[in-house]
This record gives C-alpha cells, structure tokens and sequence, in this order.
C-alpha cells in the first residue's frame, strides 16, 4: 500500500472516545463497569425538542436546507446571542455546524496558515490540537495555574511573530473551572495588541454553579477578532443529534461557509427545528438538568476531598479535576481494571497527574464509584 497522509497519521485518536470504547468492550462481557469517562449528560432529550423534530420529519423537512442552516434557527441563534452573551450578531454571522466541533474544524481551515502558531490553555480538551495540526498550524500549549485554573501575564511568553489564535474555553473540559473576568479582560488586551483571533468554546455555558458566563466577544473590539462557538449537546442533552453553531465576523463565516458547503453540505435538516425549539422553548428544563448536576457535583466533589484528593474548582461543566499520584495513565488503568470504573488520564489534556471524573451519571453510580476508587487506592 502506498504511503497514506502525513497529516493524519501524525494525529493521536481520541483518548476520552478510546477510553469509552474499553469501557464498553469490558460491559459487553459482562464485567459492571461504572463509566465516568465520557462527557455526555445521561438525561433524555426534552420532550418538547423531540416533538419539534418529529412534526418536522411529519412535515416533509428531509430534503437539502441552505448550507448555513435554516433561517429559522440562525434567527433564533442570533436573537439568543444578543440577549444572552451581550454582543451584537445578525442572523448572516450564524453557521449552524455538525456539532460544536464541526464548527471548530471549521473555524480553524479557514483561519490558520501552515505554520501559523495557536495559544491552547492546558489542561485542554482533546481535540483542540489535532484541529489545528489538521489545519496545518503549530499548537503552542500554555498551563494553567493547577491552582486557580485562571491566565495570567506569563501567558504573553508564548506569543511570537507566528501566533495567529488563541483557544479558550470556559467552563473548561476538563477541569470545570471558569474564567473570571480579570482572566477574560487579559485574553482580550492580548488579542488586540497582537493583532490575535480568539476561538471562544462555549459549549458548556449554561452549567455554570454560582459564576457568571463571559462571552469574549462581548469585552471591546473583540467581537470583531473572535469565533464563538457552542451547541446543543450539553445544555440540552442532544449529544447525538450533532447539531452545533459557530458565530464569527462576516469574513471569517464566509470562509467557513465554503468548508461546509464542500463537506457536510449542511446538518439534518429535521434536526435543526429540533434545535429551533431547544432555544426558544421553556428552558426549565436546562434548570433541572443543572440543579441535579449541581447536587452531584457537590456530593462528588465533598467525597473525593474526604478521601484525601485534591480537586480542581468545578465551577461549571460536569467534571471533577481530581489531581492523583503517580503516572496518570497508569492510575487510570488500575480503577478501570480493578475498580471497574472508567476515568479519562490527565495525560490526555496535556496536564499528566490528574483524572477527569464526570459526574453526568447518577448518584448511585457516583456512590458506589466513591466506594471502588477508595479501596482500589
């Protein structure tokens, strides 16, 4: 066989999706596994957004939408955007993607040169990496403080004559933590006397316990430099509808447009009215999902402080960041082989010496997790 590319085989697969699949392999023979490794919230769909989708298919929507998604659901984006986030968004700067991270391939091929050097904020979600490797630029990984999980000044180490973007992403995955405004307030002072685009990941925005979300194209010019990208999978526990959104100024969408237009051509069609309910319908429903991930949180959260771990601030998101010692990977392995319960290494989000725990189960399950880990130590 002939040389394959490059490119892609230079990229690792997945660790939270590879970590899944062990976990599953391990069920399906009938080992009880608790699963604590993949971010997905265990709640069902609303039935309000599923009715929405079914009168859609009922009403013949199965056929081609526009490539930038349907006029009803980027009006409801960009309504939702400037009530919410506090920026100004028209309709034309919304491109409804294949999931969030559609979105942020996207946004990274139309944006990034070969070489062109990105700022990514450690610990970092897996995938922000081989986007821009993909896209041909060099990841630059900056850490965080394993304490606040906040940026500070050190952070203009890492800017070069190359660096072109910054990722950020609050709440985090992994860690939960949120950026303040003091961190968002630097982030954007960078981007504009540096001439920087932002990636903003917002996919988490509305689980968020006690602290307010900050949009970074709401601070300044930023709105003018910056791509936002969030979704429908987490808020809403639409997972596998793969239904995302990216907001981004004119010249920055068009080029993503044509990505798409020559890709996915555009989402389910059904799909998006779905998603047309999910933002302008009650949204009581995202208050219960969060209150019951509020409740788990601080009953995981208390428990892994009582058995001796320290823990990262799970201000937002499903995650506890619990620091471990010893090799991560190796840790991780031993509670999925003796405790049957699968965590994701820290090594996966470039911050080797920790364990992402997700709390997206139930308390049950966090239960008898606690008690696994805690004799497996």
């Amino acid at each position: 066989m002939r040389e394959l590319s490059r490119k892609v085989t230079g990229i690792a697969a997945s660790a939270t999706i590879e970590i899944s699949n062990l976990a599953r392999q391990m069920e399906r023979s009938g080992i009880p596994v608790i699963s604590l490794s993949i971010g997905e919230p265990d709640f069902d769909t609303p039935q309000h957004i599923k009715d929405a989708c079914i009168a859609a298919l009922d009403a013949g929507e199965t056929h081609y939408a526009p490539s930038n998604g349907i006029p009803e659901l980027l009006n409801a984006v960009s309504d939702k955007v400037n009530r919410e986030n506090h920026f100004s968004c028209s309709p034309d700067q919304v491109m409804v993607t294949c999931g969030a991270k559609d979105a942020i391939y996207d946004a990274m091929e139309a944006v990034i040169n070969p070489g062109d050097e990105v700022i990514i904020l450690d610990p970092a979600w897996v995938s922000y990496e081989p986007c821009v490797q993909v896209a041909g630029g060099k990841p630059v990984h900056h850490p965080l403080s394993d304490k606040t999980f906040q940026v500070d000044d050190s952070i203009l180490d890492r800017i070069t004559p190359r660096t072109k973007m910054v990722v950020i992403n609050s709440p985090s995955n992994p860690s939960g933590a949120v950026l303040d405004r003091a961190s968002m307030r630097l982030l954007a002072d960078m981007c504009s006397d540096y001439d920087l685009f932002a990636l903003s990941d917002e996919i988490y925005e509305k689980l968020i316990y006690g602290y307010e979300h900050i949009s970074p194209a709401s601070i300044g010019d930023m709105a003018e430099r910056t791509i936002t990208v969030n979704g429908f999978s987490k808020a809403y526990a639409m997972t596998g509808w793969r239904l995302g959104y990216a907001i981004a100024p004119l010249p920055i969408l068009r080029q993503m447009s044509k990505i798409q237009q020559h890709s996915i051509s555009h989402p389910t069609t059904f799909a998006m009215y779905g998603g047309v309910a999910a933002i302008t319908g009650d949204q009581s429903c995202v208050e219960m999902m969060k209150g019951e991930f509020r409740r788990r949180r601080d009953y995981l959260v208390e428990e892994l402080k009582i058995s001796g771990f320290e823990v990262a601030p799970a201000d937002g998101a499903f995650y506890a960041y619990v620091r471990v010692e010893g090799d991560d990977m190796v840790i991780a392995r031993r509670w999925l082989d003796k405790a049957h319960v699968a965590v994701t290494p820290g090594s996966a989000f470039h911050s080797p010496g920790w364990e992402r725990i997700s709390y997206a189960t139930s308390m049950d399950n966090l239960r008898e997790a606690i008690l696994r880990i805690r004799r497996c130590r």
